[in-house]
């Protein structure tokens, strides 16, 4: 995980927009194509439980390199060329900003966090404190993913959705909660809110709309009990977990490789491990298998 201050994107010929501190919960810090690029894709990032920004936690993803600089760059540039932002000039990045809310496991403490929650260490304790914050977030995240599909045209399989820790909990269950398919899910060091609770038994079909089912009662607060499950689309997943995550234990990233493969079909779900790299993406393994990912998944982009 980068240590050093965050780069400035503008440094590097790029546009950005930078919410005012009153109102980073709000607003989204976001990092246009690269000068002389057209807009081709966007991809949205939620960051992790009390993260200082969301600024700063795109500052230091961009600041994460894969092993092969992009064909585009200077090498007579300072820049290594081996960026996120250098391997993909034509995508707008899109980092939201969580709410601040209170942490009752730490007395009210405010956080940056996307719903309130007891552990990482066992995501699933104290579930009832969850679901207000987590209901929250997918309607504003799903907000956030109309507004990108107007910009695209309404091309919703241009848009790629992702974030680390509880940023992708919230991510996956923004897409899981509308169900409709987009261009892939990227996933990193995450779990499943509320996995314990999920129905496990029965006949494959039965159990996957059940499953359905008792996910949209969470994400909605309403029983689809007797009525017609809407289907959830299959959509590309990315999943990348380091084996010495001491903040969310890779046992929770298998959970949710599970869940997800059950519930999308086999051969959707792509699940990177690693031995190390921490509660962050491997570097460069990770970056690069997160390069790959994309490109197979994005077609045309430069």
């Amino acid at each position: 995980m980068a240590t050093t201050s965050p780069h400035n994107p503008d440094d590097r010929g790029y546009e950005s927009t930078r919410p005012d501190a009153s109102t980073i919960p709000q607003r989204p810090y976001i990092v246009g194509s690269r000068h002389g690029h057209a807009q081709t894709h966007t991809i949205i990032i939620l960051h992790g439980r009390d993260a200082e920004s969301a600024e700063s936690f795109a500052g230091e993803l961009f600041e994460s390199e894969a092993s092969t600089a992009s064909p585009q760059s200077d090498p007579s540039s300072s820049n290594s060329g081996r960026t996120l932002l250098d391997l993909f000039p034509t995508v707008r990045w899109v980092f939201p900003s969580s709410a601040a809310l209170e942490a009752e496991r730490f007395g009210g403490a405010v956080l940056n966090q996307w719903f309130d929650m007891w552990s990482t260490d066992n995501p699933d304790e104290r579930t009832e404190i969850q679901i207000p914050g987590l209901r929250q977030s997918i309607a504003d995240i799903l907000d956030l993913i109309q507004e990108e599909e107007t910009l695209l045209d309404g091309r919703r399989d241009r848009i790629f959705l992702g974030g680390i820790s509880q940023g992708f909990a919230t991510a996956v269950s923004a897409y899981l909660a509308d169900g409709r398919s987009m261009g892939g899910l990227i996933g990193l060091c995450s779990w499943m809110p509320s996995s314990s609770s999920l129905p496990n038994n029965g006949k494959e079909r039965e159990t996957v709309d059940a499953v359905v089912r008792a996910l949209r009662k969470l994400y909605f607060g309403e029983t689809t009990e007797g009525r017609q499950t809407t289907p959830v689309e299959p959509t590309p997943v990315f999943l990348g977990h380091a084996a010495d995550d001491t903040v969310v234990s890779i046992d929770n990233g298998y959970r949710l490789c599970k869940i997800l493969d059950r519930l999308l079909g086999p051969g959707t779900v792509d699940w990177y491990e690693y031995e190390d790299g921490g509660h962050w993406v491997n570097e460069p393994q990770g970056v690069d298998d997160m390069v790959a990912f994309l490109r197979a998944n994005m077609g045309e982009i430069l």
